[in-house]
């Protein structure tokens, strides 16, 4: 047994091995046109039981212990609250206003459609054995299997959209704007989810009332006091440090914030994102955060995840035929629906077709939810890994699809800027 300095010095091991596994899988992600993103979640999973425990399953346990595990999950806690609140900077509120409309009409199709996909695999795996946990009612696994079928990867969704030079446009606001509003929805049906496993109703309420309540107040009284923080960077042409531990400081009390509410971290620091002074700001916190953010902290979750799949649990053909099921009524639930209601709002074919194909990537927020039902014992290892696996399918087919359908022809004509590599 590992004690308390053995941990902290155990856990720079488990960094190093982690940030060279990531960067390594980021670059070959990269080579075949893929984010970054794609790879690191890959590792993530090879650095679990799944490879490396399989191949190395003593080196494995040696290099993360059991004890060690909380350590990894609160660090990766902060780099989730720092990549979303670097989300929320880069958000663009102006187009969101343009395009509200369209996005909602997007957000709810791209949620009604594999929310009842969801609702219809959770009444077959319920009657199948140890898919859920022994206090998981019909209710609970509906409204679970629901939320994760309908979430979309908001994170890793902007990631893209910032890497194929889709930001500021119209296609990558209605994109990201309606992906946000699919996962707010999705939390709110999370909250239900546990309040039910705890039997207080009055959870639920104080999850969404609190967290509508935090969003008002957020975005309308804390934007403006925010605002001299943006004048005094610009004065100075740079954000100077006490400004720089203020922001942080606000932002770690909004992730606790909206934790303790119920709704959890992430969303509490993109608030606050989608808060903070536009402009010269924005751009100087980005440069600051985000490297720091993207390289260090950011592979931890993916590990963390990683950790707790076991795609040798599922071994035997009916597994991978529930995997198969899964993956394919993600695809044409999520992705169909979002093609049809952007046909339906005048969209042209191609840009309905891209709309489809970027909400139909799940990844990192489809992670949180899968570790929070794992971790509450509302879905079993075996469930877990079989989601793991259709986010990372539904995350890698984003891409490619988009690609095939409008990237390539919109840069060729000068629609979109050149892909963005850094």
């Amino acid at each position: 047994m590992l004690d308390t300095f053995e941990l902290s010095a155990h856990f720079f091991l488990q960094l190093a091995v982690i940030l060279l596994a990531c960067r390594l899988a980021g670059w070959v992600a990269r080579l075949i046109h893929q984010p970054q993103v794609i790879g690191e979640m890959i590792a993530g999973v090879a650095l679990g039981p799944s490879i490396f425990g399989l191949w190395l399953p003593e080196a494995q346990a040696w290099l993360f212990p059991e004890p060690s595990k909380p350590i990894l999950f609160a660090v990766s806690q902060v780099g989730l609250a720092l990549y979303m609140f670097l989300v929320g900077v880069e958000f663009q509120g102006d187009l969101l206003r343009q395009s509200g409309r369209s996005a909602l009409a997007v957000s709810v199709a791209g949620m009604a459609a594999p929310f009842v996909a969801g609702v219809a695999i959770a009444a077959w795996l319920v009657r199948e054995p140890g898919m859920f946990g022994p206090q998981v009612h019909l209710f609970e696994a509906t409204l679970f299997l629901g939320a994760s079928m309908a979430i979309t990867a908001f994170p890793m969704l902007a990631r893209i959209i910032y890497e194929r030079g889709l930001t500021g446009t119209a296609l990558g606001t209605l994109t990201l704007a309606a992906g946000a509003i699919d996962d707010a929805a999705a939390w709110c049906v999370l909250a239900i989810v546990l309040a039910s496993l705890d039997h207080s109703w009055p959870v639920a309420a104080k999850a969404i009332g609190g967290g509508v309540a935090y969003a008002v107040v957020v975005l309308s009284v804390g934007r403006r006091l925010l605002r001299p923080l943006g004048a005094r960077a610009e004065r100075a042409g740079s954000i100077p440090q006490p400004v720089l531990v203020l922001t942080l400081a606000l932002l770690m009390l909004g992730a606790w914030c909206t934790d303790i509410l119920g709704i959890y971290a992430v969303f509490g620091a993109f608030v606050l994102g989608v808060a903070m002074p536009r402009g010269f700001f924005a751009e100087t916190l980005r440069r600051m955060l985000g490297p720091l953010t993207v390289a260090l902290l950011l592979p931890l979750f993916f590990t963390f995840s990683g950790l707790n799949t076991r795609l040798d649990l599922l071994a035997d053909p009916r597994s991978w035929l529930i995997a198969l099921v899964v993956l394919l009524a993600a695809c044409l639930a999520k992705g169909g629906a979002c093609w049809w209601a952007a046909r339906c709002l005048g969209e042209e074919q191609r840009t309905a077709l891209a709309v489809g194909a970027l909400m139909n990537a799940r990844g990192l927020m489809e992670l949180i939810i899968l570790n929070i039902g794992l971790q509450r014992g509302i879905i079993s290892h075996a469930l877990f890994s079989i989601f793991v696996v259709m986010a990372i399918a539904t995350t890698l087919l984003a891409t490619p699809v988009f690609e095939w359908v409008y990237g390539s022809r919109a840069r060729a004509t000068g629609e979109l800027g050149p892909e963005r590599r850094d």
